[in-house]
């Protein structure tokens, strides 16, 4: 929304004070403001009112953006493979043929390792775009129906896994469709509660234990050390994107914090806006657990930056309960994944694009304040 955007440039306000203005999240005006999410009503007549303009005007301008707004399909990685419903009909056809004539829609989403097609009312088929996503539908279908009965939210699993065929090169899985949008443009009517709910959610899932059984080890479960010269390079490429010496900052202060004596612990190692459901104003669903496994477990502190606020996250610590330095090494995570992403994916994907901004606005938010 061009108006909205020179609007805030005029009046030096920031896209986080108009989301903090009309009860909206960082990453969901992001993503309205690059066109990718249509207004509510209720935020529309409350952007009017912040801008001193009409209704009617503001209501011009979002149809006419809505005319030019359509399904991102662009490149994400130079790897990828190219896919479209053309490819999973002929899959279907091919492997599932009772599906095969349900319709069959692409779904816009943050997702940068697969491409989400949504299957008749209840049904998704998640498809690979590189091969480093490959495998996590038949972990995922080994794991989460362990998991699942420990845990106080939904998660998913996969109904079926598709073989490599028709030119694609990967396995593929059809999973149950769950209701709701994810919490990048999913409205959570209460951050305070939403912020116990998910501390109750990782506490459960660090608490797990499945006996003999040997979980696998989770990709994301690593110490930051490994991590520095990936972020310091990131905070290079971000130059009057973000505040570099704050974020360098940050950072090296992270790094300091004592590393995880503990034992492994279940994670899901990417918990953010774009893997959490929102129905009817709450969390109901966990999804994406690509990354899941044992770890440390300040990996999963990552949701405390991408959705919530400085006393939101307050909540969250208090529900979960984590020593000072798992805090500490969960905003260094939290922070380098944001450095990581905001560069990589600025222009191919403007929603995750969004989610990371918002998680190294929030966490030098926290930074500056000492807490």
């Amino acid at each position: 929304m061009n108006q909205v955007k020179t609007w805030l440039e005029q009046n030096k306000k920031s896209i986080q004070w108009l989301a903090d203005e009309i009860g909206a999240s960082h990453s969901l005006m992001e993503y309205i403001l690059n066109g990718e999410h249509d207004l509510l009503p209720d935020q529309m007549v409350q952007i009017a009112r912040v801008m001193g303009i009409t209704l009617e005007e503001l209501t011009a301008e979002a149809d006419s953006d809505k005319n030019t707004s359509q399904i991102n399909t662009s490149r994400m990685h130079a790897n990828e493979v190219e896919i479209d419903a053309s490819l999973v009909k002929r899959l279907l056809a091919a492997q599932f043929p009772q599906w095969a004539e349900l319709p069959l829609k692409r779904v816009n989403s943050s997702g940068t390792d697969n491409v989400i097609f949504r299957l008749g009312e209840d049904m998704a088929v998640r498809m690979p775009r590189i091969e480093s996503a490959t495998g996590q539908a038949e972990m995922e279908q080994l794991w989460l129906p362990r998991l699942a009965p420990h845990l106080p939210l939904a998660i998913p699993a996969p109904l079926a896994i598709g073989v490599p065929d028709k030119g694609y090169p990967w396995q593929w899985a059809v999973y149950r469709w769950f209701k709701g949008e994810d919490a990048i443009v999913g409205r959570i009517d209460d951050l305070g509660q939403a912020a116990t709910v998910m501390g109750q959610f990782v506490a459960a899932m660090q608490r797990i234990d499945l006996g003999d059984v040997t979980p696998p080890a989770s990709s994301r479960g690593m110490s930051l050390a490994p991590r520095d010269i990936g972020v310091r390079k990131a905070i290079a490429e971000l130059q009057e994107m973000i505040d570099q010496d704050m974020a360098t900052l940050a950072w090296e202060a992270a790094l300091k914090a004592p590393e995880w004596q503990g034992p492994a612990v279940w994670i899901h190692g990417d918990i953010h806006a774009g893997n959490l459901l929102i129905e009817q104003g709450r969390i109901s669903t966990v999804i994406d657990f690509g990354c899941m496994g044992l770890g440390d477990p300040a990996w999963d502190m990552l949701f405390a930056w991408s959705i919530l606020t400085a006393e939101t996250r307050e909540i969250f610590r208090a529900a979960l309960q984590p020593d000072d330095a798992t805090w500490a090494r969960g905003r260094g995570y939290a922070l380098s994944m944001g450095l990581f992403a905001l560069p990589y994916y600025k222009d191919t994907n403007p929603m995750f694009a969004g989610v990371a901004r918002c998680i190294i606005d929030e966490v030098l938010t926290d930074y500056r304040n000492g807490v």
